[in-house]
Formats: structure tokens, sequence, C-alpha cells
């Protein structure tokens, strides 16, 4: 779910709960994003709040008169305003919606108030009692304050939330979560102190600081988590977002990291969270349909232009703050003009031109990215449909209509764009896909067979298959005209 929440912000560089919802879906219903490709381990709750949202789509489709072979494309805000995404009962309060956190504050921690306040937000949509969203806005906000370069005493201290109080918008935590940002889970006995890694979001989030609190590396960290008992994997899962960020990613276990399943895609995800964070700007949150309720960005105590960060504006551990300060002292701060690399084209996977040309902006505050207009430009809503260009045009933007015209033009504009505006990223879900080795053995039994053995009558069957499938678009390499995700979604190389 991490996986779908970090898809999202990267697609779109924007906020959109909405477009989480449907990832969810996707993950729920066809293994996206999943290691094995298949769902494995939801939690109660949030199988309920999808399918609540897939009901909700349906009626949506309905009202709006959208087909529903588009419904999971919208990102046009006047459309989305109209749907409500909290898809969860009151009173649902399990771990679920912490342990996916980590990619907003991610995204956000150049903007502590809106990164706490979509923190919580991500959060509601599938569970939906009030201590789940402070927890999660909490919980945010130390991430944030972690990637600013906060120190361990700082993060614990039992006066974070007043010190922080703008973060926050003013707005209290509840007695559960005021009680844990004060301290409680700060016992010496932890398990017999009654310290719990349950699925309760409370328990949770406490036996997670604990772990924090109690260890001073990684490591160990993440063996005390997990040694408190219960749900396991979820409790360290939470621990490690913070210990992360803490930390950094140069200071984890190293023999840990290399078993990590799809290393190199999760860095390369990683990479693209830090960079589209670095040029969001918050005139794009127009597009998720929320107001947002931001404070003034000089109450927020850091520096907001992207330019003076790292490579691939890597946020930078507090572990590793001295030594960046102690770089910025002799003057060797990142400037405009500095060739900083930034990750492959996520269309392509071509080079992409230095950050320091790609951070110009026009006239009207765009980011000039050459050869990457679909991947980059801004999408402009499009409701005049009085020519088939016009019509494809807002279909390749996504910009749906609340009355949608159901044309030929229409419907081959939808085939093109299940074709031509697949992200990579679903893509992605094949390379993490167990169907992937059983492609590869069939390829390799094939290959064992020798030439002579086949008679000429089979190679012609043969032959005529091969011409037969290239005529058709291939839905099992993800570049196929039939709607994405899919449950054997299998890649190959391009």
């Amino acid at each position: 779910m991490a996986l779908c929440l970090a898809a999202s912000l990267v697609y779109h560089g924007d906020f959109i709960p909405y477009d989480q919802l449907v990832r969810y879906k996707w993950w729920h219903k066809h293994g996206y994003m999943s290691s094995t490709g298949q769902c494995f381990d939801i939690g109660a709750a949030t199988c309920k709040s999808l399918s609540e949202f897939e009901a909700r789509q349906k009626t949506f489709a309905k009202v709006q008169n959208i087909p529903m072979d588009v419904i999971d494309f919208i990102v046009d805000a006047e459309c989305l305003s109209k749907f409500d995404v909290k898809c969860s009962e009151s009173g649902v309060a399990g771990n679920g919606a912490l342990m996916r956190l980590n990619p907003v504050p991610l995204f956000f921690y150049r903007r502590p108030a809106l990164a706490v306040e979509y923190s919580g937000i991500s959060g509601v949509i599938t569970h939906g009692d009030r201590k789940a969203s402070d927890a999660c806005r909490y919980y945010g906000a130390l991430i944030v304050a972690a990637l600013q370069g906060a120190n361990k005493e700082e993060l614990l201290d039992t006066d974070f939330y007043e010190k922080h109080r703008p973060w926050f918008g003013n707005v209290s935590l509840v007695p559960e979560i005021m009680r844990i940002a004060m301290g409680s889970y700060q016992k010496k006995g932890g398990y017999e102190d009654g310290i719990r890694g349950k699925g309760y979001i409370v328990a949770a989030l406490e036996a997670a600081l604990w772990a924090f609190w109690s260890e001073e590396t990684f490591e160990n960290g993440v063996l005390a988590a997990v040694n408190l008992g219960d749900d396991t994997d979820t409790t360290a899962a939470i621990y490690g977002q913070l210990a992360g960020a803490y930390y950094g990613y140069r200071n984890l276990p190293q023999h840990w990291a290399n078993q990590v399943y799809a290393k190199d895609f999760l860095l390369g995800l990683s990479k693209w969270i830090a960079y589209e964070g670095s040029i969001w700007r918050p005139n794009k949150s127009e597009k998720s349909g929320l107001v947002a309720q931001t404070v003034p960005l000089k109450e927020n105590n850091v520096d907001n232009c992207p330019d003076k960060y790292e490579s691939d504006a890597k946020p930078v551990s507090s572990q590793e703050r001295t030594s960046r300060e102690k770089s910025q002292q002799k003057g060797s701060t990142h400037g405009p003009n500095q060739n900083i690399s930034r990750p492959p084209n996520a269309a392509t996977g071509r080079a992409q031109m230095p950050l320091a040309a790609a951070s110009k902006e026009d006239e009207s505050g765009r980011s000039r990215f050459p050869n990457e207009s679909q991947s980059h430009t801004k999408r402009e809503a499009n409701f005049t449909y009085s020519s088939a260009q016009k019509e494809q045009t807002a279909m390749r933007n996504l910009s749906l209509p609340s009355t949608w015209k159901v044309s030929a033009q229409s419907k081959q504009a939808r085939t093109r764009l299940r074709s031509v505006n697949n992200p990579v990223i679903v893509q992605g879900t094949a390379l993490m896909s167990k169907q992937s080795s059983r492609v590869n053995a069939e390829k390799t039994q094939d290959a064992s067979v020798p030439k002579k053995a086949q008679t000429p009558s089979r190679t012609n069957t043969q032959a005529s298959r091969n011409s037969t499938t290239a005529k058709k678009p291939s839905t099992r390499s993800g570049y196929g005209a039939t709607s994405l995700p899919y449950k054997n979604n299998t890649v190959k190389n391009p």
C-alpha cells in the first residue's frame, strides 16, 4: 500500500486521495505493486473500505454519466470534488492507516503544515476514526522533523506538539494520541510495562515509538519491535518509517537491504518521490479536489527553495545533518546553475537533462521538460468537444466532464489512452510478479527443443501464431489496448 501511495504521488505529482484509493483497489483486486503478484494479508477494515469505494465508483459513474472503463482515471478537480473519498465507517482505528504513511511526509516535508494535513487525510480515507487520522498527523510530523535534521532528543521531546503547533494547524490531538506525544511509550520495561504491537493504531504507534526510543541503531530497533510479538510486521514497518528518516539510507544494515525484493525499483521510485516533491508548488493542490488549510510558509521552519537541496532533492537524515551544515558553511550549497543528476524519464527510460536546466520555469510557472510533455507538463482541463482532436486531447489529459459523450472518436481515444498514457510505475507490478519467472521458464523450454524436431506443419503453425500475435496489442506487456491493471501483467523488455 505504501508503494501504491508513492506511485500516485509520483505519477500525478500531487496528493490525490481518489487516485490513491484506485491504486489500493488495484492492489486488492489484481496484486498491483505486490511482491507476489497477489494481494495478501489485507486488513478487514481496509478490505471493507475498498469495497465501499468500488461501490461508490459505480454509483458515481451512473450519476455523472462516466463510462466505467475510465472511472479509475479521473483527475479533474471539479469532478473529484463531488466524490466522497472517506470510505470508512466511523470508529475504525486499525494500524493499516499508519503503516503506509511514509510517502506523504517524504514528498511534502519542505512544507510541514501540508505534510501533516495530508498525512491525516491519507489515513482517514480507509480508517474513519479520529484516532487514526491524528496518529498519522503526529507521526507524519515526526518524520518531517527527522528529514529536516532534528536530533533524537528533539523528536522524542514531550513538548514536541506544543513546539510545532503551527504544523498541526492549531488542531489539537485526541487524548489517546496526545498521551503518546507526551511520552507514554518511554518505559524501560517495554513488554513487561505493557507495550504491545497490536492491530489497534494507538498501541501500534506506542510500540513503534518505544522501539525508536529504546534502541540506538536501526537494526536493534527493528528487532525490538518484532520481539514485542502480536502484529510484528506492521509494528516494524511503522518503526522503519521514522527510523529510516532519522538514520538515513546509508546507515541501514546492508545485509538486510541487499535482500529486499525489487531493490532497484524501490530505489528508483524513492528518487522520484524526492524529485517530484522538490518541484511541487502549492497551486498544484487544486487538482486534488481538496482545499488545503495551509499556514504561511514563513511559519514553516524549512527552506522552501528546492535548488538548495542535495542531488535528486534527497532529504538528509539527522545523522548526516552535521556534515551538510559544514559543507554549506564552506559555500558548497547547490545553486541553480549546478548540474544535479535526475532519474530517467518515467515514460521512455531515457536520461533527462540536468536539474539546473529543468528547473527553469516559463511564464505560467510550469517547468520545461523537452521530450517529456506527457510526463511532466501541467494537465489542462478541456471540456469542448467540437472536434475529434479536442476530444482526444481531453482523454490524454484525463480531465473528464460531468457528462461524457461516448462517440466513435472517444472510444478510439480511450483505446490510445490505455496504450500511451500508462505510467511505467504500473508496469513495475510485472517486475514484482511471480509470473515473469514462469514466462522465462517457458522460453527456456521452447529454446531447448531442437529445430530439426519441428515439422513443417508445426513451423507454419508457429509462424501463423507469431503473425497473429504481431497484429494484436500485447496485453501481457502492459502496452495493450485494454484497461489496466492486469492480474497477469508480465512485462517483456520494451
